[in-house]
C-alpha cells in the first residue's frame, strides 16, 4: 500500500488511553480508506469509531467542536503533524508515503541547476528526507535541510502556510527541492525567489514550479487591484482553531480611513456558495488560511485577498515587496 496508516500502533495507543469513543479525521484524499480504518479500530480496540464527514485541509483544521459535541474520549487526526496545542486529547497519525523515489531522484538531476540545494518535505515524506539528502550528496550536490520554524514540526518540514524555514537559508542555496505535491511546492515557490523543483510522488514526475508561480502572481495582482477599487468589502474571520492571520479590528479601521465600507464575517469553511449571498460586497479579505484566496482563485466570482495582500491595498507594502519577501 502506498500509505502506511500504522493501524497496529494506533490501536495500541487507543487501548492505552482506554478510549470508549473516538472521532477520526481524514484529509479529503484519504477518506476512501475510512471503512478499513474504522473496521480495524472496532475489531482491535474497545472504542467505537466515528468518522468526521467534514473537510480536513491540514493540521490547523482539527475538529475540536465536533469531538466535544459528540463527547468522544479521543480525536484521531490523520495525515498531518501537530500544528497547534489544543485543550483536548489528540493522536496525530502522520501517514507515511512509501513510494520508491529511486527513479524520480534520477530524473530530477536533469532539471536541477546549481550545486547547493535546500531540501524540504511534506510530513508524508519526512521519513525519507535523509535518504534523499544522501542520494544528492552522492551525486555531487551540497544539501541543506533547514531547521524547523513557526508551525513546522520537524527540521525540513513544510506545511501550507509555513515556509519561514526556507527563508532562513535562502542566501545559502541556489535551488529548493520539495518532496510532496503541488500544494506544498507552490507555497514554497511563492515564498522564496529561487528555483523550486517538485518531486511529485503522486503523479510520479519532476516539476519546475516557475510557470505555475508566474500564473499565480498575475492572478494575485489582479485580485489586489480589484480590492483597491472596491467600495464595499467583507473581512472574513476563520473560526477554525489554527487559522488566524492578522487582526480584523486594525484592518477595518484602516480600510474605513481610505473610504471603504467594511462588513465583518465569520466562516468555518469559505466557498463560493456562501459568498454568493453577500450581494452588496465587491470583494473580500480573508484572515483564515492564506491558501484559500490563492489556491481557489478560479472558484470565486469576486476577488479575495489575504492579510499580507491587504497591506498592499492599504499602502503599507508594495506588490514588489510581496514578490521579494514572499506571499506566505
Amino acid at each position: 500500500m502506498k500509505f502506511d496508516f500504522e493501524l497496529e500502533k494506533l490501536a495500541k495507543q487507543v487501548n492505552e488511553k482506554e478510549a470508549k469513543k473516538v472521532l477520526i479525521q481524514l484529509p479529503e484524499g484519504m477518506k476512501m480508506h475510512a471503512f478499513e480504518i474504522v473496521d480495524y479500530i472496532n475489531k482491535n480496540t474497545k472504542a467505537e469509531a466515528i468518522i468526521s464527514g467534514e473537510s480536513n485541509w491540514g493540521g490547523c483544521d482539527i475538529a475540536l467542536d465536533e469531538a466535544k459535541n459528540l463527547k468522544v474520549d479521543l480525536l484521531i487526526h490523520f495525515g498531518h503533524a501537530q500544528f497547534i496545542k489544543a485543550d483536548f486529547p489528540i493522536i496525530y497519525v502522520e501517514v507515511k508515503d512509501n513510494t520508491d523515489l529511486t527513479e524520480l531522484l534520477k530524473k530530477s538531476l536533469e532539471k536541477i541547476q546549481g550545486k547547493i540545494m535546500g531540501l524540504v518535505s511534506s510530513v508524508q515524506h519526512m521519513h525519507k528526507i535523509e535518504e534523499v539528502k544522501k542520494y544528492y550528496e552522492e551525486n555531487g550536490k551540497k544539501v541543506i535541510i533547514p531547521g524547523k520554524k513557526g508551525f513546522a514540526y520537524y527540521d525540513g518540514h513544510v506545511v501550507g502556510c509555513e515556509y519561514n524555514s526556507l527563508k532562513l537559508i535562502e542566501k545559502e542555496v541556489e535551488i529548493y527541492i520539495v518532496l510532496g505535491n503541488q500544494f506544498h511546492s507552490l507555497g514554497a515557490a511563492l515564498s522564496v525567489n529561487k528555483q523550486v523543483i517538485l518531486i511529485d510522488t503522486y503523479n510520479m514526475e519532476i516539476v519546475d514550479m516557475k510557470k505555475l508561480k508566474e500564473k499565480v502572481l498575475k492572478q494575485r495582482a489582479v485580485a489586489i487591484d480589484k480590492i483597491k477599487i472596491a467600495r464595499n468589502i467583507g473581512i472574513i474571520i476563520g473560526t477554525k482553531p489554527g487559522q488566524a492571520f492578522g487582526r480584523y479590528e486594525t484592518i477595518k479601521k484602516k480600510l474605513e480611513a481610505i473610504g471603504k465600507n467594511v462588513v465583518i464575517l465569520t466562516m468555518n469553511e469559505v466557498n463560493q456558495e456562501k459568498l454568493t449571498n453577500f450581494y452588496g460586497l465587491q470583494g473580500f479579505i480573508e484572515l483564515a488560511c492564506p491558501r484559500i484566496a490563492i489556491e481557489d482563485y478560479g472558484k470565486y466570482d469576486k476577488p479575495i485577498i489575504t492579510f499580507r495582500e491587504s497591506l498592499v491595498v492599504l499602502g503599507e507594502m508594495k506588490y514588489e515587496d510581496l514578490i521579494e519577501k514572499g506571499f506566505l
